[in-house]
């Protein structure tokens, strides 16, 4: 068993109003050294496979499939292997 650890962010170039709507309220409770603020969604995904090539193999069909929408966001990964259960 395996698992995933998802983060689906915005591109750069895709305006984020609800990170920009967070940086503006940290600038309101005097958090001025606030530069930018990045918000996006985060999956932890147990996964069955018999190897850890297999299991990111299986992360990265279901992040281009459908956690990601390849023309405005982009993810990151991380497959760690879970001990015996």
């Amino acid at each position: 068993m395996f698992l995933a650890q998802v983060h689906v962010t915005y591109k750069p170039s895709i305006l984020d109003p609800q990170a920009v709507a967070i940086k503006n309220a940290m600038h309101r409770l005097d958090f001025d050294e606030v530069t930018a603020v990045q918000q996006g969604k985060y999956f932890e995904i147990t996964l069955k496979a018999s190897n850890a090539d297999e299991a990111e193999n299986q992360t990265e069909a279901i992040c281009d499939q459908l956690l990601a929408n390849p023309n405005m966001e982009t993810y990151r990964y991380e497959v760690k292997e879970l001990a015996n259960q």
